[in-house]
């Protein structure tokens, strides 16, 4: 079975998805970090993202690979845990920049689809329903004020240590919903066959219930186990 649940940056939609692929056994797939990682690697290699035989002569040279240590996705960079290393707000701007090229996309895409035929899963991301799992037995979309979206990811912020204020992250994610939104290639939107969940008044546990009885209603296997 597989599971797409989408949504802007800050809807909750990674949290819930670990918890719930914890909770009934599948394996959790972050898309976002794979884009993170690949953000981070073209970062550091300072090409100029429009000259596009470049950037694909770099993407041929990565090697991305996705692990597992005490059930938590681990991401590899050509053989080096960046999974700390991708959390940072740059990383993440970077991600929403690079996640718009059509060779990144290409790239990750082919892996996010190979992953989705090897194993249950649940996946999120920006364009899981639409475009990397477009015929996933359950799709979700996740969204929430982009006030309670930035009053999240703040909170995240201030527990890694990171000093910033609620306005800029608002700023940020408002500039990222618009770049996700408006890109040329699978810009981000709801899959005309998901459902809806605001997350704004909810708690995770609330939102967790939400996808139990979801993923129940369409697997009875899994009903069985919960």
């Amino acid at each position: 079975m597989r599971i797409a649940i989408d949504g802007p940056a800050g809807a909750g939609k990674s949290t819930v998805a670990k918890a719930l692929a914890k909770r009934i056994g599948f394996i959790y797939v972050d898309t976002g970090a794979m884009y993170r990682a690949i953000g981070l690697y073209l970062m550091e290699k300072k090409l100029n993202l429009h000259d596009e035989a470049p950037l694909r002569k770099a993407l041929d040279e990565v090697e991305l690979d996705i692990g597992y240590e005490d059930g938590i996705q681990q991401v590899y960079l050509n053989g080096t845990n960046v999974t700390s290393k991708i959390r940072t707000e740059a990383a993440g701007s970077m991600a929403s920049q690079v996640s718009a090229l059509l060779p990144v996309r290409e790239k990750l895409v082919e892996i996010q689809q190979e992953l989705g035929r090897r194993a249950d899963v649940v996946m999120d991301g920006r364009d899981i329903g639409t475009v990397v799992l477009p015929d996933a037995e359950l799709k979700v979309y996740f969204t929430a004020s982009s006030k309670v979206r930035a009053e999240r990811r703040y909170r995240e912020l201030v527990e890694k240590g990171i000093i910033s204020t609620i306005e800029e992250v608002e700023a940020d994610i408002l500039a990222r919903d618009y770049r996700d939104m408006h890109r040329k290639h699978s810009p981000l939107k709801q899959a005309d066959d998901a459902i809806l969940v605001d997350s704004s008044d909810m708690t995770i546990s609330e939102v967790l219930q939400v996808m139990i009885k979801l993923v129940a209603e369409r697997n009875p296997e899994v009903a069985k186990l919960l």
